[in-house]
């Protein structure tokens, strides 16, 4: 006797939204400056921070045989405004190394809108999800306005508050960072429709 037909849910599954940014290991030279700076001084973080960030920079290459644009961009100032900072013995250099960073990530989101067929957050999510270019657009926005606001606020806690509260402050912004890429990455699983498989 023929048991009874099984019922099969035919409808498609949702991916859950890709996250757009680089993973926790990145993480871990800011942590590393963090400690360090918890049982020393700034300038000897900064000096761990550099080390942390050319070890991390070759394990990436060692693995992958390249370097994401953001990575190389981040350890290039790492180097520029750490070395500056030891050299000229001045904490005013890494701490505009962050605000730096932000400003160059939101020039490049911005030039993106003008060169190239796509803006550039559809060039890193559009293999995840399809949506219109003004969606796209409004991503980009809401990026650049963001960076340029986190560049913004990191200068006005370095200048107005004590060091260490700076230091706080900069391990703070990644959460903040990480809290606005799942709020946006949620919003465009809102609009977008996923791609299909191949």
């Amino acid at each position: 006797m023929a048991g009874p037909a099984l019922q099969y849910d035919t409808r498609p599954v949702r991916p859950a939204p890709p996250l757009p940014m680089q993973p926790v290991f990145d993480l871990l030279p800011v942590i590393l400056f963090f400690v360090t700076y918890r049982f020393t001084d700034i300038f000897v973080a900064t000096g761990v921070l550099i080390v942390a960030v050319l070890v991390q920079t070759s394990v990436q290459w060692l693995r992958h045989r390249k370097v994401s644009s953001v990575a190389l961009i981040s350890a290039a100032l790492v180097l520029v405004f750490g070395g500056l900072t030891l050299i000229i013995h001045d904490k005013t250099f890494i701490q505009w190394k962050v605000s730096v960073l932000n400003w160059l990530l939101a020039a490049g989101l911005l030039a993106s809108h003008y060169f190239g067929e796509q803006p550039l957050t559809q060039r890193l999510l559009g293999q995840h999800m399809a949506a219109d270019r003004t969606t796209w657009l409004k991503l980009s926005h809401s990026w650049i306005a963001f960076l340029v606001a986190m560049g913004g606020l990191n200068l006005y806690v370095a200048y107005n508050y004590p060091e260490s509260t700076w230091v706080t402050f900069k391990l703070v912004a990644i959460g903040i960072q990480f809290a606005y890429m799942f709020a946006t990455v949620f919003w465009l699983a809102s609009k977008a429709q996923p791609t299909e498989s191949q």
